[in-house]
């Protein structure tokens, strides 16, 4: 029986009365890769938020390799090994890709230092490592600013894995990509999956059945479903909420 790298028991999120996550219970192992989906309005966003602790249950708890997160903030949540992608790209655009991950890595995060301090040589490993790894190495020592929308999502992603997080959270990493791009951020997601436990949500259907293990259905702040792929989209209750009937 794998860990629980994460669960969430009985989660209630309420703004002005809303509740955005309506007792929401959620689990999901060490080393699996799941992908939420769900409608506009779902919980989607509040759900991450909830775990990087930037809004604080109503009720319930949300417990990372067996500890209670409640009243963490966001940078001790971070130092327990939880990394978060955002949906716009969070990069340094005047600096080059290897630069980024440079000073992702740099565990002396003093400005100075950090800018004007040889890079140790396992450092310089990391960064030739990851450049490989989210394929940006024939880019790597151009200002990020020229990168593809693709590129800067796949540059991002590798500064959160520099941060050698156990859990990664990725936010529609394949919004506004080609469809070439959106196989290869698939492809990267996959091969980070067999080193991280990997958090996934998504709208892109295709893209979700490129990569998804679980696929968690949320509706309404709460679990609607769980399943494979094929059983997900053929529940009726996902159907009506979300999917939609094919045309006849």
């Amino acid at each position: 029986m794998n860990q629980k790298v994460l669960e969430i028991e009985n989660l209630t999120v309420s703004f002005d009365g809303f509740k955005a996550i309506n007792n929401l219970t959620f689990s999901m192992d060490a080393g699996e890769l799941r992908v939420i989906i769900g409608p506009n309005g779902a919980g989607k966003t509040t759900f991450l938020d909830s775990i990087t602790g930037k809004v604080q249950p109503t009720e319930g708890r949300v417990i990372f390799k067996g500890r209670n997160l409640r009243k963490l903030s966001e940078y001790q949540i971070a130092r327990l090994g939880i990394g978060r992608k955002f949906q716009t790209p969070r990069v340094y655009l005047n600096l080059t890709p290897r630069e980024n991950l440079e000073l992702t890595c740099n565990r002396d995060k003093n400005v100075f230092p950090t800018l004007f301090k040889p890079s140790p040589a396992a450092e310089k490993r990391t960064v030739a490592g990851l450049l490989e790894t989210i394929g940006l190495i024939a880019k790597a020592d151009i200002p990020a600013g020229l990168l593809s929308h693709g590129e800067k999502q796949w540059l991002e992603i590798g500064m959160l894995v520099a941060q050698s997080p156990d859990l990664l959270l990725v936010d529609e990493p394949v919004a506004g990509l080609t469809d070439e791009e959106t196989t290869q951020t698939g492809d990267l997601l996959i091969s980070l999956a067999e080193s991280h436990s990997v958090l996934v949500i998504e709208h892109d259907m295709e893209f979700v059945r490129q990569i998804a293990q679980k696929v968690t259905v949320l509706h309404q702040g709460s679990v609607l479903c769980e399943g494979t792929m094929d059983e997900v989209q053929n529940d009726d209750r996902v159907i009506e909420v979300y999917l939609g009937k094919p045309e006849e």
